[in-house]
């Protein structure tokens, strides 16, 4: 049943590498209503800013078709980190965009990041958002270089002059200082191309009148400064406490926890987001579901998980790889895959699997304490794994903490979270 008029709503929207998603959501945090389309249905290329636009429309489109519009106090975005594009003085975009994984190939300017920043920057490596911004810059007619969530909350604001924290680290914002350090005009940035940066939950402005006409939203709706799919995905879950962490289970694994100070380790892909006056800390390894996927399809994993029991050991000491290589909480690029011995029976074999693992992610916890973040106090586990509970008993008897359910798994419902808070400190709520 669609809320009443009286009950106050903030959107959050989700940009990602397959679709769009948006979330409407009540002062409660409880959930009024969800959507998702494909990028595919408006062509095949997804790195077209025209088909994320026409994606992020049509799932807010279908979003409030579900509930009281006029109910809608504020909206947010959230993008993959990473992901970047050169536009014009009109807003228009000049080139295809960088995605959160290409890289850089110019060895000029990965020389110049490397020479300038700090050890301990995001900015560092061919794939970070500087070495891209730097590459934009050349672009004839650049007025200005945003990230992805900049640009679609751009069509809602009519700002594209401002990101967030969040986004803009990889760009090089020092969170901690809260601004761009000078070092970046030293590698050849033009400084004027960057955002300004706002905290993430900030009002940045207010609905165009053109946004509001197309979606028949108030006029007066806050548009908020959002985030990365990341750090949403960690808000969603509701971790909010210093010591909270979040695991991720898909195709890798990834652990991030909430931190009273930055910890920051580019050996180990470690660097922190800045929410508010907490940090997330993170990092993330090669070992994760794909692994498991190798070996086994994932009916047969279901079909065996239930033959096994979590409470005894195998004994096995597995560190499972795809292929040789990690980053986190092990840095060693040739580190090779450790599988064997195999198990006669499948069953057996997927539980020395599942238990490596475990061993991996109590590992990464364990590096991020050394590096000076909180000792683990609980987990909230997201991705597909988070489903299995035979894997959920192994990882919990290996970490010894309380596991604790997520609010959501939806990255746009984190973004919803920082829409309502934008919302409440402007007095709309």
């Amino acid at each position: 049943m669609p809320p009443a008029a009286d009950t106050p709503l903030a959107i959050g929207i989700d940009i990602g590498t397959s679709g769009a998603r948006a979330v409407a959501m009540r002062p409660d945090f409880s959930i009024a209503a969800r959507s998702a389309v494909p990028l595919e249905s408006f062509g095949q290329n997804a790195r077209d800013p025209a088909v994320w636009w026409s994606a992020v429309g049509a799932a807010l489109a279908e979003l409030l078709s579900r509930i009281d519009r006029t109910a809608v106090r504020s909206i947010a975005v959230d993008g993959t980190s990473g992901t970047l594009l050169p536009i014009d003085g009109a807003g228009r975009p000049l080139a295809g965009p960088l995605m959160y994984h290409d890289r850089v190939a110019d060895n000029a300017i990965l020389a110049a990041i490397a020479r300038e920043a700090p050890a301990t920057s995001a900015a560092l490596g061919a794939t970070s958002g500087l070495a891209k911004a730097l590459w934009f810059q050349r672009t004839p007619g650049v007025a200005a270089v945003l990230h992805q969530a900049d640009w679609i909350a751009g069509q809602f604001s009519g700002r594209l002059d401002v990101s967030d924290e969040n986004n803009a680290l990889k760009t090089g914002y020092d969170a901690a200082a809260r601004s761009w350090p000078d070092w970046i005009a030293a590698t050849g940035m033009r400084m004027e191309l960057l955002p300004g940066v706002a905290r993430p939950g900030d009002v940045v402005g207010k609905l165009t009148a053109d946004a509001a006409d197309m979606f028949g939203l108030p006029r007066e709706m806050a548009v908020v400064a959002g985030t990365t799919d990341g750090c949403a995905s960690f808000l969603a879950t509701g971790a909010a406490a210093i010591g909270d962490g979040v695991t991720a289970l898909g195709s890798s694994l990834t652990v991030k926890i909430l931190s009273d100070r930055p910890i920051s380790a580019p050996r180990f892909g470690i660097y922190s987001h800045r929410l508010g006056d907490v940090w997330l800390a993170g990092g993330a390894s090669n070992s994760g579901g794909k692994v498991l996927k190798q070996h086994f399809p994932l009916a047969r994993i279901i079909e065996l998980s239930t033959a096994i029991d979590p409470m005894t050991e195998t004994g096995l000491d597995y560190y499972p790889l795809a292929a040789a290589g990690e980053r986190f909480p092990i840095a060693d690029p040739e580190l090779p895959p450790r599988l064997v011995p195999r198990p006669v029976e499948d069953a057996d074999f997927l539980k020395a699997m599942l238990e490596g693992i475990a061993a991996i992610e109590a590992l990464g916890y364990d590096r991020l304490a050394e590096l000076g973040a909180p000792r683990l106090r609980s987990v909230r586990s997201v991705g597909g794994g988070a489903a299995n509970a035979t894997w959920t008993a192994i990882r919990q008897r290996r970490l010894g903490v309380d596991f604790l359910p997520p609010l959501s798994d939806e990255a746009a419902a984190g973004t919803a979270r920082l829409a309502l808070m934008g919302a409440s400190m402007a007095g709309l709520l």
